[in-house]
């Protein structure tokens, strides 16, 4: 947990809770390990398995996974290719796109991109940051300076950015499992924009699970082609946008997903009749290295 990322605070709650719920099984020994590097020193050598609850950064661009294949030492989440191209939301889209995974139309821009390439409203996005950190939509054409300024702010100029058609309609989230899709949610935030003070302040974002068996069927098959087309294994969650005629539209996977009070995996995998603990149990014994 911890790591360098903008995402630090955000992992060592995911961190902490993990940890209390593994060692409250009984079962195994527990050692809560916050890396302050990216470097695996902080780790003890006698290790069986590694669950990673790092978010952003070297947590999920391949970099720990890459780290912990050296050792041969087991860890939770994808391995080191589908990682780094699921922290990277253009790598995505291409691989989503030649896969056939329906995904929202995309372009790139640059920092002096001087409008956007997509007609209005879009979302802009860093491509390889997490939780929402330097995101914003664009509805107004005098407001896309200040998205772009945002969005170079927490990542190279020297790099685009991606911008997103926004999808109007429903925000949902599926995780999957071992390639098992959990009950799909839907997220309701307030003014309906899913943002970071959205996810992990305000108590006022509701998570509902679908109660329509057939887009809920739907988002969860298409959850697990997304999942498995970019190579995924163990624990991913995957983000989408559902149209007001009932399209579905992969947004990105997130392969260390948050386990915070208000985190939504857990909370999947609590409404299949789990306790918390037994979800992280279900996730470390998923753990796997590449071979």
């Amino acid at each position: 947990m911890g790591g360098c990322s903008s995402e630090r605070e955000v992992s060592l709650v995911s961190g902490r809770n993990v940890a209390e719920a593994l060692a409250s099984l009984g079962k195994y020994e527990v050692v809560p390990v916050v890396l302050d590097a990216d470097d695996l020193e902080a780790m003890p050598a006698d290790i069986d398995a590694a669950y990673i609850a790092l978010h952003g950064g070297w947590g999920e661009n391949g970099g720990v996974q890459a780290a912990l294949n050296a050792k041969k030492i087991p860890y939770t989440g994808p391995g080191m290719l589908a990682s780094q191209i699921a922290m990277d939301k253009v790598k995505t889209k291409m691989v989503l796109e030649m896969k056939g995974v329906p995904t929202a139309a995309w372009g790139l821009a640059n920092a002096d991109t001087e409008k956007s390439p997509l007609p209005l409203p879009v979302v802009v996005k860093p491509p390889c940051d997490g939780s929402s950190v330097g995101i914003s939509k664009v509805s107004r054409p005098e407001d896309w300076k200040s998205a772009l300024d945002l969005a170079f702010s927490v990542q190279s100029r020297e790099k685009p950015v991606l911008v997103e058609e926004f999808i109007h309609g429903r925000e949902t989230t599926v995780a999957v499992v071992d390639g098992e899709a959990w009950p799909a949610i839907e997220i309701v935030a307030r003014n309906g924009w899913y943002g970071y003070d959205e996810k992990y302040k305000s108590d006022e974002t509701k998570y509902p699970f679908l109660e329509d068996g057939e887009l809920s069927g739907r988002l969860k098959k298409i959850a697990v082609d997304a999942y498995n087309a970019v190579g995924c294994r163990g624990v991913t969650r995957v983000d989408f946008r559902v149209s007001p005629l009932g399209r579905c539209y992969v947004l990105e996977l997130n392969t260390s997903p948050g386990f915070t009070s208000h985190s939504l995996v857990p909370k999947a995998g609590m409404h299949t009749g789990l306790t918390f603990a037994e979800v992280c149990d279900r996730i470390l014994r998923s753990a796997d290295y590449d071979r």
